[in-house]
């Protein structure tokens, strides 16, 4: 067991905040054993949808939920997308004594209807698996390996936890997606899937990713939608305020769980991670997820030109620009695209995360920044 206490924090004051709030997140990444932690707190009700029981107690959902009062938990909201419609009146009731936690992976019914049902009513939160506050900067090695779904970073050892992950893919590639797209094919999407793991942290080319699967831009593109609503995968977008410039403008593609991409291309090893081709990019989606987690994807974005030169993210806060640039390497160095990149951008500075353990200037506003002292950023 892991505390997360700042998914708690964000969950309570939304709770005082909102007649409803919407906890969102791919299915295992802990969202009912935190919504329990909440529940045991402050009591009230607890609603299972996977449970039968619990579904024929909401028979009659509008005379059963009008009787309820203080905290209630709603959990597998998709299995039931329709009590959103009864909701609705519920929060907005004057004097109203209920306030509603709904819990769901994500789908497109889920959000949209919670955006379109119970728009200016509910507060979303989305939870993922661990991240480097929870568990500790120690573990940063079996983190980046196994990836933060708990059950597989907390597995007996890596062989158990690439079990689990492979049992994780394969539930979601033959239930989990029937949900999300009944039209999609399970060995289709895995082949996705699988190239959008060898494509890691590269420049999305839906047109040649079409061909080379014989499906069409658009088909290409619902499918991708589905991944990354299900919280498997992440777009960055790219920065481009300059239209006479020759920069790219496609958006980069992640594995958004380091584990799950360690799985769909078999690398079975942390010995094994560390020779692969794919361990740089491993690491750079590894390090952007923690950076997320800590101080969330607002105004981000990564910058590349066609004559080479690119920044991993470009943060936009505070009124300034700044830079974060991710090196799989024990010394890492200023390169001609850092120099190009603080210069073009106007970066009121630049950090290079590495796997090191010293946080030292490199050259005039460009600092080496270890992966263990991220959360020390001014953002």
């Amino acid at each position: 067991m892991i505390d997360r206490p700042r998914y708690k924090i964000k969950l309570l004051l939304a709770l005082k905040r909102s007649p409803v709030t919407t906890l969102l997140g791919p299915r295992q990444c802990g969202k009912t054993t935190l919504a329990r932690e909440i529940w045991n707190q402050m009591g009230g009700t607890y609603l299972d949808l996977e449970r039968r029981s619990d579904r024929a107690r909401l028979e009659n959902p509008e005379l059963f939920l009008e009787t309820l009062s203080g905290l209630v938990v709603i959990d597998e909201i998709q299995k039931m997308a329709s009590l959103m419609e009864v909701i609705r009146p519920l929060s907005d009731r004057e004097g109203r004594t209920a306030t509603f936690l709904l819990l769901g992976s994500a789908s497109p019914d889920i959000i949209k209807g919670a955006s379109e049902t119970l728009a200016g009513r509910t507060e979303f939160i989305d939870l993922a698996g661990f991240d480097l506050t929870e568990v500790g900067n120690s573990n940063i090695g079996t983190l980046w390996f196994r990836g933060g779904f708990p059950r597989a970073f907390l597995a007996e050892d890596n062989e158990s936890s690439m079990i689990w992950l492979e049992d994780f893919t394969r539930t979601f590639l033959e239930r989990d997606l029937a949900q999300l797209e009944s039209s999609a094919d399970s060995a289709t999407f895995r082949k996705l899937w699988m190239m959008i793991a060898s494509m890691q942290s590269q420049v999305l080319n839906y047109s040649s990713l079409g061909r080379s699967m014989a499906l069409s831009y658009k088909t290409i593109q619902k499918y991708l939608n589905i991944l990354e609503g299900a919280f498997m995968i992440r777009r960055i977008q790219p920065w481009f305020s300059n239209t006479r410039k020759r920069l790219v403008k496609s958006p980069k593609v992640y594995i958004r769980d380091s584990g799950i991409l360690h799985d769909l291309l078999q690398v079975e090893s942390p010995y094994i991670l560390r020779g692969h081709i794919i361990a740089g990019a491993s690491w750079e989606g590894f390090v952007l997820e923690q950076f997320f987690a800590l101080y969330g994807s607002r105004n981000c974005y990564f910058w590349s030109t066609h004559q080479g030169a690119e920044l991993d993210l470009l943060v936009l806060r505070k009124g300034g620009a700044y830079g974060i640039e991710i090196k799989l390497s024990e010394s890492p160095t200023v390169t001609r695209s850092m120099r190009i990149a603080l210069k073009e951008l106007s970066l009121k500075h630049m950090w290079v995360i590495y796997p090191g353990d010293q946080k030292y200037p490199l050259e005039q506003n460009i600092s080496a920044c270890p992966l263990s002292a991220l959360d020390s950023l001014p953002f």
